[in-house]
């Protein structure tokens, strides 16, 4: 099994494969733009700590204070993805990565460690029972079943901002809140466009660019959210066939 971890620095960040998205010295616009993203955060405290070897093994956290989620509390780190997969899968990497996002955190004296969940496990959130396993406890919730999952050190607990709980806009058009942080996401909105476009469809695509928009947010969000006929629908990225899925709505 091979233990050889790496963090992303300023100093690296150009010359590491992010795990995400496995590819070659090929340019790819959504690694370009995770790329920039991760730049601008990597001062901020945010951790992407991931295996030393070309696969898709990593963890990505971040204080919570900077955290571009509508989740609102002190001294948290917000969990925003632990993914291991293929054949990777099964060997303890994610008991290893998440033994380290604890140890950092108690490390720096932080109350405890928070990521979202929902009572049904959704496919682009990561695997909150076995964040469960950990002691991760759920927090607060959303009336359509989305759950803050939160393990306290010291007895305080971290909260969805109240606006992230209305889960409702005035715009009745489909409306989809980004930002840059996932690399599948350039393409996910380029096919998006192309659909729309093709068929009619009036679409809002709102990028979320500033911390400030993201805690301000009118739904749970981890770096995408879907709304139709003023309704939220998931965090979840859309394929063609979940697009028209909710259009059919």
């Amino acid at each position: 099994m091979n233990t050889d971890f790496v963090n992303l620095t300023t100093e690296n960040l150009t010359n590491e494969h992010l795990c995400c998205i496995i590819r070659s010295k090929k340019p790819h616009q959504g690694i370009d733009a995770k790329r920039q993203w991760l730049s601008d955060r990597l001062s901020e405290g945010h951790v992407f700590r991931k295996l030393n070897a070309k696969a898709t093994v990593f963890i990505e956290y971040a204080p919570l204070e900077t955290a571009w989620v509508p989740v609102i509390g002190n001294n948290y780190y917000y969990v925003y993805c632990l993914w291991v997969l293929g054949s990777d899968k099964g060997k303890g990497y994610g008991k290893l990565l998440m033994e380290y996002c604890l140890a950092d955190a108690k490390e720096k004296g932080k109350s405890g460690i928070c990521m979202l969940g929902a009572k049904k496990q959704k496919s682009w959130l990561s695997d909150q029972s076995f964040a469960k396993k950990f002691g991760f406890e759920v927090v607060d919730a959303t009336d359509d079943g989305y759950e803050l999952l939160a393990l306290s050190f010291d007895g305080t607990i971290p909260a969805f901002a109240p606006n992230a709980k209305k889960q409702k806009i005035e715009s009745n058009v489909l409306t989809i809140y980004y930002d840059m942080q996932c690399p599948y996401i350039y393409q996910k909105i380029e096919l998006i466009k192309q659909y729309c476009e093709t068929n009619n469809v009036p679409v809002s695509l709102i990028q979320v660019d500033t911390l400030q928009k993201a805690k301000e947010l009118p739904c749970v969000f981890n770096n995408w959210g879907v709304f139709y006929k003023g309704n939220f629908e998931t965090v979840n990225l859309l394929d063609v066939s979940y697009l028209e899925r909710i259009l059919k709505k």
